[in-house]
């Protein structure tokens, strides 16, 4: 059984399950933020780690992550278990980046009522454009889908994104001059404090306004 952390009210209509980015776990700042964020706003928030993660907390080392359909099988677990132990109301699946997209490719089939995802990898690092493996489900998502993109991610840029077919239910809510961890540069006068305030506040409402 995968090891879940939780934060906010188990028994809280809308739970969320977010899954961490490929170099980095469950409790880095980035997830602890929108986690208790959110957990705030009166969600239940659930994290867990991939297994090669998981390992590479026990064992140390920079293990890689493992293929996707290892990946997809750990989430489809996850989503397993939220649901035999909590039966929520709704259930939202996302996470930073890689978890992000892992659970898109999942959200259709595994049918959930929400889909958040924190910087998108629209595209591999230093490989902009249009790549079937990564984007040819996206057209065709059914799920209400809300990404959160900094406008100058080098995984998936407003320029970038804009080029990008896209199904009407994805929505970008796009954070001024934000990295791949929405983070803006200080020449910008915003704070990353604000974009990740900002982008707490669009989850909040995106989930807030499912059926």
């Amino acid at each position: 059984m995968t090891e879940l952390l939780l934060t906010g009210p188990t028994d809280a209509r809308v739970h969320i399950i977010l899954a961490h980015g490929a170099g980095a776990p469950m409790d880095t700042p980035f997830m602890a933020f929108f986690a208790e964020a959110l957990a705030a706003r009166g969600h239940c928030v659930v994290r867990f780690e991939f297994p090669y993660m998981a390992r590479r907390r026990a064992e140390g080392g920079k293990r890689p992550p493992d293929r996707a359909p290892a990946l997809l099988d750990s989430y489809r677990a996850v989503i397993a278990e939220v649901r035999a132990r909590f039966a929520p109301a709704r259930l939202v699946i996302g996470g930073k980046s890689m978890g992000g997209r892992m659970a898109s490719l999942i959200a259709d089939a595994e049918k959930v009522d929400g889909l958040v995802a924190l910087g998108y990898p629209f595209h591999a690092a230093g490989k902009p454009g249009y790549a079937e493996r990564r984007l040819g489900h996206l057209p065709t998502l059914a799920v209400p889908t809300l990404i959160c993109q900094g406008t100058r991610d080098t995984l998936g840029s407003r320029a970038t994104v804009a080029d990008i077919p896209l199904s009407p239910a994805i929505r970008v809510h796009w954070l001024e001059d934000g990295d791949h961890s929405l983070k803006p540069r200080k020449s910008s006068g915003r704070t990353e404090a604000q974009n990740w305030t900002e982008a707490a506040e669009a989850i909040h409402a995106f989930v807030a306004a499912l059926p």
